[in-house]
């Protein structure tokens, strides 16, 4: 049987899960309302930034941000860890809008977010039917040889066991197509405050770290040698195992 306080506890969890899904809403339904009517992307991405930033701030989240100096000011491609559902607004927060979005094509079945992701530059890609799948990934090539700054999720998805798992090759790839540095972002908190299949965020705090970017080597292993570099990148300051290690 539950102390009263455990049950005072969940309660406060429960009461702060309600305010954080509500301050999300509050700001993002005039969000789509706006990035609907704002012409030019970037002006659309930066409103997006900021209403990321204010959802954050409300939900006592605000993200502490380390490592900005190593973002080039020149295109370029970051890869993050992905834990969460809270990990786009996090990106979307801590770094500059001029960074397109590239996310799996099962976001294009949620009407609002695929009207908003849409809007701002994101690039869909499938991850299940090879012809589409190969159709996306030459167009994100295409987006890097033009020297266009995207941010990966190179895991593809995420799950509510802690770890890094295995990372795709596509980031890697349209970095070595696009000759364009990679730099790998570190997102810690976001699984502990909105895991997968977890209903109501939880309080938590959120840090981003920004690693030194990476430059691939020119070789023909440069895909392969890019993400070992970066994924090696993000395990050394990320609290959580290497999955990809344990189930190879």
């Amino acid at each position: 049987m539950r102390q009263p306080a455990d049950r005072l506890a969940a309660l406060a969890r429960a009461v702060y899960g309600v305010i954080a899904w509500s301050a999300f809403l509050v700001v993002a339904l005039p969000l789509v309302a706006l990035v609907a009517i704002l012409p030019g992307e970037s002006r659309r991405r930066a409103a997006t930034r900021h209403a990321a930033r204010l959802t954050l701030a409300v939900m006592a989240a605000r993200p502490r941000v380390s490592g900005l100096q190593h973002l080039p000011a020149a295109p370029c491609i970051v890869v993050a860890n992905h834990a969460s559902y809270l990990d786009g607004m996090v990106l979307s927060a801590a770094l500059p809008p001029r960074f397109g979005f590239v996310i799996k094509r099962e976001m294009t079945r949620v009407p609002l977010a695929h009207f908003l992701l849409r809007r701002i530059g994101s690039q869909f890609v499938e991850r299940f039917d090879t012809r589409r799948g190969a159709a996306d990934a030459r167009r994100i090539l295409a987006l890097a040889e033009s020297r266009h700054s995207l941010a990966f999720f190179p895991e593809g998805t995420f799950r509510s066991e802690p770890g890094l798992r295995r990372f795709h090759s596509g980031a890697f790839a349209a970095a070595v197509r696009g000759d364009l540095p990679v730099v790998p972002v570190v997102i810690r908190g976001t699984r502990r405050m909105l895991a997968a299949g977890q209903l109501l965020p939880q309080p938590g705090q959120i840090e981003v770290i920004v690693k030194p970017a990476v430059r691939h080597n020119g070789a023909d292993d440069a895909v392969e040698a890019l993400r070992t570099s970066c994924r090696a990148s993000i395990l050394s300051d990320l609290p959580e195992p290497d999955l990809a290690a344990q189930h190879p």
